[in-house]
């Protein structure tokens, strides 16, 4: 028996490394799963290569800003499969900017790409998944929302990170009742096309490649890494654990105030 049989995962950023990671995993483990995401072609090759069929899988291209778009999503998500039973939030963009010369466009970026859908798909989700008798929230969370790195100036994905961090315990506190549990992850440096979307792909491959030794387990991480802890937590495997952060990051969080070496900050 597969670990999501007949279980409805819905992804937000499902078309990234690593919601594209994670819905292979939930395909391969029985799952339905809905991509969500604001590129539209990004959430087609995505479906291509996890689902070719399209039998169990739904793309919902669009931005999810505001409640009513996340409530339309949801309601895409039961209206195909029937129900939501799992959660990841997986939306964000990182771009290092210094704080002096954060703009308004650069603030509104990371709420708008990270914590306001976080906020609003969480609060749509609860009611279809009190209906199923319970569920599992995955947020895909950062490092950086947890210490500061100077040589990679991130305040406004650092505060909205928090934000996310934040309200992971406070819904597993109000949802416990319902048999709602929520976790994050917390992320050192993945690869994933991320990068790409504040730098040439020459500049991303250059940053990556330099940012093994910053990892106590001496690699950066790949999106399946991801994949893999946010199954976990999915999973009826974590059933007593809510509440939680958990770092998948090669060992940088097990040190105090993480700061990259001199050759990563000068790639950075």
């Amino acid at each position: 028996m597969h670990l999501f049989h007949d279980k409805v995962v819905l992804i937000t950023g499902g078309g990234g490394g690593i919601g594209r990671a994670a819905a292979r995993r939930f395909v391969e483990e029985g799952a339905r799963v809905v991509l969500s995401g604001t590129r539209q072609e990004i959430l087609e090759a995505a479906q291509a290569e996890i689902d070719p069929g399209r039998g169990r899988t739904l793309i919902v291209p669009g931005q999810i800003a505001r409640r009513e778009q996340a409530q339309a999503l949801v309601a895409a998500a039961i209206e195909r499969f029937g129900g939501v039973d799992v959660l990841v939030n997986s939306t964000g963009i990182f771009r290092p900017v210094p704080f002096e010369e954060q703009t308004e466009e650069h603030f509104e970026e990371a709420l708008g790409s990270i914590l306001r859908p976080t906020f609003w798909v969480s609060q749509a989700v609860v009611g279809a998944m009190r209906e199923r008798g319970g569920g599992a929230i995955v947020n895909v969370g950062s490092m950086w929302a947890m210490d500061a790195i100077a040589t990679t100036p991130t305040s406004a994905y650092s505060v909205a990170q928090a934000g996310r961090h934040m309200l992971t315990k406070n819904l597993a506190l109000e949802l416990a009742a319902d048999s709602i549990r929520v976790n994050t992850v917390a992320l050192a440096f993945v690869e994933t096309p991320a990068y790409e979307r504040f730098m040439t792909p020459e500049e991303a491959r250059a940053l990556l490649d330099s940012v093994d030794a910053f990892h106590p387990l001496g690699r950066r991480g790949q999106a399946g890494d991801v994949a893999e802890a946010v199954v976990f937590l999915a999973s009826g495997g974590a059933r007593w654990i809510t509440g939680t952060t958990l770092p998948i990051d090669g060992g940088v969080l097990a040190g105090r105030s993480p700061a990259l070496h001199p050759e990563v900050a000068a790639a950075a």
